[in-house]
């Protein structure tokens, strides 16, 4: 048997210039840049390839692959012809403010949106931001509250007010430009208040909806602002989406089963 060899070189090769748009991203961030945020483009747009199987009159069957638009994201849905429904141009709870420590940030994750609340004790009020500091992405809940009241990230502690801007950028020159009043230095902000002893926010931070509080207020509870009611507050973290918890609890027949006797059971019908 006869043995054969060879020799193989690779010389890699550097492209001539680089797309400064792919980079552009990550200098400045003054959007949200979670998963399911509209800014990802626009889900009616998007299409995937669709697999279809065609009956002939001979029953024979051919595969076809044609391309459809679906909504893969739950930005939009419509039910018949009826009008869209924006998943992110509502409000949500993003904690119970009695388990917020107004000498630190917060981060949580609200319909696929990471987001940090934070006290601004310049404006006595709570605000929620896009976890996403725009210079380096660095989370802003990773951070702290300056001696001045603002939001000062982790990494190379830029500093933010109440409504996003950028108030401080320590490595720029003094004497230099004021290079952080460039908008592209700012964080997403959006909309919050507190209602019921919770921390709501606007799951957009679209400028259009800067005001939206005096148009449309969180769902209100009468009988949870009065006092002749108890209202136990508390929070639990569960490792499953909120679609999971709701479904086990309009499910009242699986309780005496999968919870057999951590409940009083019923006693069983006779077969």
């Amino acid at each position: 048997m006869e043995a054969l060899g060879f020799t193989a070189s690779f010389t890699p090769s550097l492209p001539n210039s680089i797309n400064s748009s792919r980079l552009s991203h990550f200098r400045f961030c003054s959007q949200p840049i979670s998963p399911l945020h509209p800014i990802h483009g626009d889900a009616s747009k998007r299409s995937k390839l669709v697999f279809t199987t065609l009956s002939s009159a001979s029953s024979s069957s051919t595969a076809s692959t044609t391309t459809e638009p679906i909504l893969d994201s739950p930005v939009n849905e419509t039910e018949g012809e009826g009008e869209k429904f924006d998943w992110f141009a509502q409000w949500y709870p993003v904690m119970p403010v009695c388990d917020l420590d107004k000498r630190i940030p917060h981060g949580k994750t609200v319909m696929g949106l990471n987001v940090v609340a934070w006290w601004d004790r310049n404006q006595n009020d709570w605000k929620v931001f896009d976890d996403t500091c725009p210079h380096r992405l660095a989370p802003l809940s990773e951070g702290r509250i300056d001696q001045s009241g603002r939001l000062q990230c982790v990494y190379h502690g830029w500093c933010f007010d109440g409504s996003g801007d950028c108030k401080l950028i320590p490595q720029a020159p003094i004497e230099g430009p004021p290079v952080h009043t460039n908008k592209r230095a700012c964080v997403a902000a959006y909309p919050s208040t507190v209602q019921h002893g919770i921390l709501w926010f606007w799951a957009s931070s679209d400028p259009k909806y800067r005001d939206i509080l005096s148009v449309k207020k969180p769902p209100y509870i009468p009988e949870l602002d009065d006092p002749s009611y108890t209202k136990p507050m508390a929070c639990r973290e569960f490792p499953f989406g909120y679609e999971i918890l709701t479904e086990n609890l309009v499910d009242p027949s699986h309780v005496p089963y999968a919870h057999y006797n951590l409940l009083p059971n019923p006693t069983p019908k006779d077969s």
